[in-house]
């Protein structure tokens, strides 16, 4: 018997046939928790990436929303807008986004922080730990605020220097100077010149006093011609000519011409001279009102075409007056022009058709005058210089050319407040992700 139950006990000790099922017995729990960790630790990284992502994104939205002077209320709804569109696999597991505005590198209120988490129970860590994964996000994202730029003397050729003001000119123009030229020095102001201005945007360099230096935007991208979409007005007054008759003033006879709207070949003031409202084509010849005559004309527009030029000015005698200003809407309307036209070209003075070609010298401005012009000049086909002893003073006068040149003993005044100025473009603004 003892005999048999030691052979049975030798024989079990060489038998192997149940190693393997031993074996993976005690193994189970590690490849089941190895397994489990597997599967959690996956789980974990795609929230954590998730929900890293639309914090990102997140923080993104809001600094972009305040770059272009947004409300306090409209960065942190497109912070959240942003956030939650970004949600996929967390979607309803997360917290409501944190959304504030915070400091950067020195500066104060420059970046926007959002902050998030997801709380949420793993299959097989919860099992352990009997409590939920608690994981958080952050991001920060830093912005330089945009800039929309306005102003009153605009030059529009693309190259070159087009704004330029020497000798000792006096330009007092606080709704701003722009040139959208991207050459170097395509804004050139002399230091015996007197400028007063608060913005000067370019998109080249600028050359100006230090008085000057700052106000001035250099390589500004994304300035544009105010006018550029507009077409040439035409007028409905049929062909007309320039005469000068004698008329009673004071017991004594004198010349003056009274004109109508219309289309004419040229307009060179001869005599006294009044304009009635509407809409004056000069059509080849020259509009020139230089002669020592006062000259008056509200609700006018003149219109240049097929190199058309325009010479405004005095010659010596300071005691006329050149007092013009543009159409308003209800002007076009009571003329019988369309409604298109009336919604248009309201505050427009004189507009050069842009294959006009007014040849050398172009456009002036000169003499001894006292003009009180109002509205906006645009001639993107030529440039206009203006010189001399001129005076030239308005409550809103706005140049739009395609060089503007002001030099001599000129004096150019324009009280237009920037925000009735046009606007000549918008300077994005910069935002990066910094935390």
């Amino acid at each position: 018997m003892l005999i048999r139950l030691a052979r049975l006990a030798r024989s079990l000790c060489r038998d192997l046939s149940g190693n393997a099922t031993l074996i993976i017995a005690m193994g189970m729990p590690a490849i089941i928790g190895g397994a489990g960790f597997a599967v959690d630790t996956a789980q974990y990284y795609m929230w954590k990436q998730e929900l890293q992502h639309a914090v990102d994104q997140a923080a993104l939205a809001g600094a972009w929303s305040l770059s272009k002077n947004q409300t306090s209320s409209s960065y942190s709804q497109r912070a959240v807008q942003e956030f939650n569109a970004n949600l996929q696999i967390t979607n309803g597991m997360t917290s409501s986004p944190s959304v504030t505005m915070g400091n950067y590198a020195g500066g104060t209120g420059n970046s926007v922080l959002v902050n998030a988490s997801i709380t949420k129970s793993l299959p097989f860590s919860s099992f352990l730990t009997h409590r939920p994964l608690l994981l958080r996000a952050s991001a920060q994202a830093a912005f330089t605020a945009g800039k929309a730029y306005n102003a009153c003397l605009v030059a529009t050729k693309s190259a070159g220097t087009t704004l330029s003001i020497g000798g000792n000119a006096t330009v007092k123009a606080q709704c701003g100077l722009a040139a959208l030229s991207c050459s170097d020095d395509a804004v050139n102001i002399d230091s015996s010149a007197t400028v007063q201005t608060d913005s000067i945007a370019t998109c080249g360099t600028a050359q100006v006093p230090t008085s000057l230096t700052d106000v001035v935007s250099e390589h500004v991208q994304g300035l544009v011609n105010p006018f550029a979409d507009y077409t040439t007005p035409d007028s409905n007054g049929g062909a007309q000519s320039y005469a000068c008759n004698s008329v009673s003033k004071g017991g004594k006879k004198t010349q003056q011409a009274n004109l109508v709207q219309g289309t004419y070949t040229s307009l060179v003031v001869k005599c006294t001279t009044n304009l009635s409202p509407g809409i004056y084509v000069i059509n080849g010849g020259t509009l020139d009102m230089t002669a020592n005559y006062d000259v008056n004309g509200s609700g006018v527009m003149f219109v240049l075409k097929n190199g058309a030029n325009v010479k405004l000015g005095g010659q010596g005698v300071s005691t006329n007056s050149l007092n013009l200003s543009p159409m308003q809407g209800s002007d076009f309307t009571t003329l019988g022009y369309s409604s298109s036209y009336a919604a248009k070209y309201p505050g427009i003075l004189i507009f050069e058709d842009p294959n006009n070609n007014p040849g050398s010298p172009g456009h002036t401005i000169n003499g001894n005058s006292n003009s009180l012009i109002e509205g906006s000049i645009y001639l993107p086909s030529g440039g206009i210089t203006i010189s001399g002893n001129s005076y030239v003073s308005s409550q809103c006068l706005q140049i739009t050319s395609q060089t503007i040149t002001v030099q001599g003993g000129a004096w150019l005044q324009t009280l237009c407040p920037s925000a009735q100025t046009n606007n000549v473009g918008y300077s994005p603004g910069e935002v990066r992700l910094v935390g």
